[in-house]
């Protein structure tokens, strides 16, 4: 699907992310397909008043300098920076992705507030850095830092802009060269949004040089690669590829490796590619159970704390909502495994989420506990689906656990690959016969039949059955 070195990014930036140590370095193309001027389109006024031509000028830097020089201020680049940053634009799907996957560092030289806002839209709490001031405290239990090198249009004044602001920006905004240096050695960056045009390219890549010369770790660049038809001669085409190979190979001095895509399109489908990896990391099991069917009450409880600790060995985490009769055992499972390691991130690794027996508010509890699924389910790309069953209050009479039927429609709605292990009986036998009916819709990967058809055998043994969904959970994450 993907060339080697984009898949050894992914595998990188995944890990990155499983290890808080991931980053984002946005420019101005991020925001440009919301709707926002590229700097040509930003300058254009400024060059109308110098009597320059915009279309011929490369030293925007310059040009904003040269405005501020004959006008005597910045008042008019100020109000254009308001103006052009500040209107309604539309949200795109990768500061969507980027803002749902778990990384907690971003740098940008934009102006705009589309990364913070949507960070917000996911209910992360965000400490904005906009001026050196806002480095010197630390707001408390936040999600991310979006660190704004070159400010932000709602202090216009302070933005970064001119010959001036670069020439003493060491002097005026030297926290956040500090700030940056430290990340750049503890994290692995994702630059994206910047092109050979972006006038803020040059700074950053020499302020890294010079900050960090050969202790930067690998970083990552995706770049379009030049394409015949975008030229009219072909002598421009052929000097284009000349010129974007000689600045691969110039990043690669700042330790940035340039991931090369035919169109802007493939970037948002490896940016969604990474989400349903890191999804795939976090397996929800649905289970609960007052009867064990054919199985006697001990082997059930042992077969769902093997399951956990299987699950927690194999790199995954688990959310499960501590199900009746089943959810001890998988809790305690999960934590045996998890201290057998010296695991430091329990609460990252295991996510149990009882439910609340009793409201006296206005939601009935049934609509709670719909809304209280929906949650946990959001943020889970697999789910673990094992014998579900309860007892009528008024009969006695053995029951299918419809909260089960419901994590399930939830689920699937929601895009998550669905595991009920069959051989445990009652609801997640019901479950299992529905998913092998309709495969294609469910799982989409022929090769995990066989597995599937495992887990509906009740002849096998507690560590085949685990074993194969282990063998599906691996394989889920690489497609």
């Amino acid at each position: 699907m993907y060339n080697a070195k984009i898949k050894e990014f992914i595998r990188t930036y995944v890990r990155a992310m499983s290890e808080s140590n991931a980053a984002i370095f946005a420019g101005a193309g991020l925001s440009q397909p919301a709707g926002y001027v590229n700097w040509k389109d930003l300058m254009r006024e400024v060059a109308e008043d110098l009597d320059l031509d915009i279309d011929i000028e490369h030293d925007l830097i310059a040009l904003a300098q040269y405005h501020v020089n004959e006008f005597e201020g910045r008042s008019k680049i100020n109000q254009i920076l308001v103006d052009e940053f500040t209107k309604d634009v539309k949200v795109t799907e990768n500061h969507k992705v980027l803002a749902r996957l778990p990384i907690k560092t971003y740098w940008t030289t934009n102006y705009d507030k589309l990364i913070e806002l949507n960070l917000e839209n996911n209910n992360k709490k965000v400490d904005t850095k906009m001026v050196p001031e806002n480095l010197s405290h630390t707001m408390t239990n936040t999600d991310a830092i979006v660190y704004k090198m070159h400010g932000d249009s709602t202090m216009a004044h302070q933005a970064v802009l001119t010959k001036d602001d670069y020439e003493g920006y060491d002097l005026t905004r030297r926290l956040f060269s500090t700030a940056l240096q430290g990340d750049l050695v503890s994290k692995t960056f994702l630059f994206i949004g910047f092109s050979f045009d972006d006038p803020n390219l040059s700074y950053i890549l020499s302020r890294i040089r010079i900050l960090l010369g050969e202790n930067s770790r690998n970083h990552y660049c995706f770049m379009k690669k030049v394409a015949k038809s975008d030229y009219e001669v072909e002598d421009e085409h052929r000097y284009a590829e000349v010129k974007q190979e000689l600045r691969i190979r110039d990043l690669k001095r700042y330790k940035i490796n340039v991931l090369l895509v035919d169109q802007y399109e493939e970037i948002t489908a490896i940016l969604n590619h990474i989400e349903k990896i890191i999804r795939r990391k976090n397996v929800f099991i649905s289970g609960s159970a007052t009867v064990y069917g054919e199985w006697e009450e001990t082997s059930a409880f042992e077969f769902s704390t093997n399951l956990s600790k299987a699950i927690i060995k194999n790199e995954n985490n688990i959310v499960t909502g501590f199900g009746l009769g089943i959810g001890s055992s998988l809790i305690s499972g999960a934590l045996e495994e998890l201290y057998q390691n010296n695991s430091r991130n329990i609460e990252g690794r295991l996510k149990p989420k009882p439910f609340p027996q009793n409201t006296s508010g206005k939601l009935p509890l049934n609509e709670l506990w719909t809304k209280y699924r929906e949650e946990m389910l959001s943020n889970v790309g697999i789910s673990v689906f094992i014998f579900g069953n309860k007892k009528d209050k008024d009969s006695s009479k053995i029951l299918e656990a419809n909260g089960m039927i419901e994590e399930f429609k939830i689920s699937t709605e929601n895009g998550t690959i669905p595991i009920p292990v069959g051989a445990t009986g009652f609801t997640a036998h019901t479950l299992w016969k529905n998913v092998m009916d309709n495969f294609d819709k469910y799982v989409g990967v022929p090769s995990l039949k066989p597995f599937y058809e495992i887990l509906g055998d009740s002849t096998k043994s507690k560590d085949e059955l685990i074993e194969a969904i282990i063998k599906i959970i691996n394989e889920l994450v690489k497609h």
